[in-house]
């Protein structure tokens, strides 16, 4: 029997699990509990003091041994070191469940392959956890971004007490290198780089320039040994400029403006527009607004001084 208009909604619970609850693993989990859409059915680590921590405080159960999963979730986010991931991931996709891995992917390009096509195999989802990607900065500022010709980018952080199995380029300049060739299409032609193993065995402090065939040159510093962090990545195109601070969420452009005075023709810098964080979240998730109709905007002389 059929009644018309009468329709029935029925939400879905994903159940999900997070294995590794360290320095990152802790986030998911704390995030995955607070979503109404997901139960975390449990957590793994071989911590067990910090496992009972963590479930505790998200109101969930610990898992001894992470093979105790498969098939008992929807699927499980892998936050172990990275010289584990692999090993951890393999069963899971081998099952056809879904998996969000930390980055870097894997400790090898080997790896990283035999992961991928074995998700490809087994019809499974499967993501790496690229946050900086979905920055609600970088969402915003993706619109601004015409014909990049010259980008410089700092990440840079005090010595960490953690991801020191991998080196600066795979902890910290692989979110950068993911967000240049999400905008840069085009294929990349050379690679110049340096790297200096500081405090550790490997290298903490690195610069690498790419060279793409479209002409665009990127310059990319990273370290985990600076006094102070930095997050910031800036874009140089014809007759504008683009800076995004990821940490803070915010963006500024600048753009010649020409205009004729009497016979002279005078240039100036005019900075078009700067998004906050709030505007950047809701430039980020399309409310149909253009982000610089969402920001301040104001004309500068080329020195920076407000002729306004």
């Amino acid at each position: 029997m059929c009644r018309r208009g009468f329709s029935l909604a029925v939400s879905v619970v994903t159940k999900l699990a997070v294995i590794g609850v360290g320095h990152l693993g802790r986030h998911h989990a704390r995030i995955l509990a607070a979503m109404p859409d997901v139960e975390l059915a449990g957590v793994v680590d071989i911590n067990a003091d910090r496992a009972e921590q963590i479930a505790e405080a998200n109101k969930t159960a610990v898992v001894r041994d992470a093979a105790e999963l498969v098939g008992r979730v929807d699927g499980v986010v892998v936050a172990t070191p990275t010289a584990s991931h692999a090993a951890v991931a393999r069963p899971f996709l081998e099952a056809g469940m879904a998996v969000l891995i930390e980055k870097p992917m894997a400790r090898s390009m080997a790896e990283a392959d035999e992961l991928v096509q074995l998700a490809y195999e087994r019809h499974a989802i499967f993501a790496v956890g690229h946050t900086e990607r979905f920055n609600p900065a970088v969402a915003a500022a993706r619109p601004l971004l015409t014909m990049p010709r010259f980008i410089e980018v700092h990440r840079l952080g005090a010595f960490p007490d953690r991801s020191l199995d991998i080196d600066v380029v795979f902890d910290l300049m692989i979110h950068d290198l993911d967000v240049v060739l999400s905008i840069v299409k085009s294929p990349v032609s050379a690679i110049d780089a340096v790297g200096v193993p500081v405090l550790t065995p490997r290298i903490d402090i690195a610069n690498v320039r790419l060279r793409f065939e479209s002409g665009c040159i990127v310059n990319l510093t990273a370290s985990r040994i600076s006094r102070d962090r930095t997050r910031k990545i800036r874009f140089f195109q014809p007759e504008s400029y683009v800076a995004i601070d990821y940490a803070a969420q915010e963006v500024e452009m600048w753009r010649l403006v020409r205009r004729r005075v009497g016979r002279a023709i005078e240039v100036r810098a005019r900075r078009l527009c700067r998004i906050d964080s709030h505007q950047a979240a809701a430039a980020g998730h399309g409310r149909g607004r253009a982000p610089c109709a969402l920001a301040r905007a104001g004309n500068f002389t080329s020195d920076g001084a407000d002729d306004e």
